[in-house]
């Protein structure tokens, strides 16, 4: 039986998962690769250890497995640019992280000239730096890359593409695309207004093609040989709501990565903006299929908060013991931790908001900390989750979870009580590689509907709300009042 492989190209590592019919991992590998951080607010990868990485991992996987590869699909972090040579296929300057916050007083000069009205009807975004656009412009003018006709823009899925199939394709997809704060989400296609606002040469971008559909194939360069489908993308945010099938207007989805990223399937027609809230494309189910649009709440930092416990303050040894260290105690002590390491996201979009503990009396120990961050990350989905229900008119009848922190029964008891809806957590938790794996089999035929992917998702388990809605409002209040102390406070006028 042949199998379809997706890759997973994180923000700290990359991954290559064999995924077979029954939608079970037969095969995998992982790497990690190096975070820079050149000055503070600043985070860069290098995009050829990226490349290098991808590499070993398909090599590695490859060796382990017999059966022949049907497609392969293709995840990636979202917003990460990358500029290349298209001669050489050499990297032009160190791939810019959508965790990078050099561009803030870029983004609030164009706030304050009045393009926000424009950013937020074309692309369905807000002007941060958290996206693609300001981060292009800034390698343009600040960064020292040239415009010339041999200069290649992309997300990372494109930069992989263009190395999986020797540079034969310079490619993207509208899910990535919707990302960049450069494509007009209505008319799926990239906006001249916004690439001539930020001085993004409109041919140094790639070309936009259906989700699910042929990209290309593999050069015979790649570990994988020659011949390949690659027949998949999706960022990874749209392909975890695929892979937990919420193919159903209304169905919801959040990951607890290094990130949250909670996404409501809105269905085919783009809905107007709502304040706080991110307007982006799901994916596009082959050439001349409608798009279908998802309400996304972005919160920067959730998982990344634990490994800060582990690796900044020695709380912890390993990110295992971040659920019963929380356990151990009833609650926080009322001590709160806004872990805005990176600013705030939705529904504040503050960049120049900061890391903040409140609360802590000489009582407080290292339970009441851990504590602290597993309900930060149960109170940033909620204020999500309270905004979506709102502009959807309706709350979601369940949540569906996936993410490294989602095996921590105790953040899923607190998530249930917060938003007083039921979490279900999937058997199967490689929803981001799955959801890439579905694309790309859709489109060779390895799945034949819709249907057969819905049978396929399954449940690990269930939690249902059991706090009363005062006491969980009381804690959400509390969490609002840190939320107000945080914001600001890198602003240096």
């Amino acid at each position: 039986m042949a199998v379809v492989i997706a890759l997973d190209a994180g923000t700290t590592g990359v991954r290559a998962l064999a995924i077979a019919e029954d939608s079970s991992v037969v095969g995998w590998s992982y790497r990690e690769f190096t975070q820079h951080f050149p000055q503070p607010g600043w985070v860069e990868h290098d995009a050829t250890e990226i490349w290098t990485s991808i590499q070993t991992v398909i090599a590695e996987l490859m060796s382990t497995l017999d059966q022949p590869v049907a497609a392969i699909g293709i995840t990636d972090q979202r917003e990460t640019v990358v500029a290349w040579d298209r001669r050489t296929g050499a990297p032009r300057h160190r791939a810019i992280v959508w965790q990078d916050r050099r561009t803030a007083d870029t983004c609030e000069a164009l706030e304050a000239a009045g393009h926000l009205d424009t950013v937020r009807h074309r692309t369905g975004l807000v002007l941060d730096p958290y996206f693609s656009g300001t981060k292009f412009a800034w390698l343009l003018n600040e960064g020292g890359v040239q415009v010339d006709e041999h200069l290649a823009l992309g997300t990372i899925d494109s930069w992989l593409v263009w190395k999986l199939t020797g540079g034969a394709a310079h490619v993207t997809e509208p899910s990535n695309a919707s990302r960049t704060m450069l494509f007009d989400i209505r008319e799926m296609a990239w906006s001249d207004e916004l690439c001539d606002l930020l001085g993004v040469p409109m041919a140094a971008l790639p070309e936009v093609r259906p989700t699910s559909g042929r990209f290309g194939e593999t050069a015979d360069t790649t570990a994988l040989g020659a011949g390949i489908p690659i027949s998949g993308i999706a960022g990874d945010q749209q392909a975890a709501l695929f892979g937990q099938a919420c193919f159903e207007t209304g169905m919801t989805k959040n990951t607890y990565g290094t990130g949250s990223f909670l996404l409501m399937n809105v269905g085919n027609e783009c809905p107007d903006p709502v304040d706080g809230l991110l307007t982006t494309v799901g994916w596009t189910l082959g050439e001349g299929q409608a798009p279908t649009y998802a309400f996304e709440g972005a919160v920067f930092v959730t998982g990344a908060a634990i490994q800060w416990l582990r690796d900044g303050l020695g709380i912890i040894d390993e990110a295992a013991e971040i659920g019963p260290l929380a356990a151990s105690v009833p609650d926080s002590g009322d001590v709160f931790l806004v872990p805005a390491f990176a600013g705030l996201g939705s529904p504040w979009w503050d960049p120049y908001a900061r890391g903040t503990i409140v609360g802590i009396t000489r009582g407080t120990g290292r339970a009441e900390i851990a504590r602290a961050t597993v309900e930060s990350m149960a109170f940033q989905v909620r204020d999500l989750v309270d905004l979506m229900a709102g502009a959807a008119g309706r709350p979601p009848a369940e949540l569906r979870v996936d993410g490294g922190a989602s095996v921590m029964d105790l953040l899923l008891q607190i998530q249930a009580d917060q938003l007083g809806v039921t979490v279900t957590r999937p058997s199967n938790q490689e929803t981001t590689a799955l959801g890439a794996a579905y694309l790309a089999g859709l489109a060779e035929g390895f799945w034949g509907s819709l249907d057969e992917v819905t049978a396929a998702w399954a449940v690990d388990a269930r939690f249902a709300p059991t706090s009363e809605r005062a006491a969980a409002d009381r804690l959400h209040g509390r969490w609002l009042q840190a939320v107000e102390r945080s914001r600001g406070w890198a602003r240096t006028s």
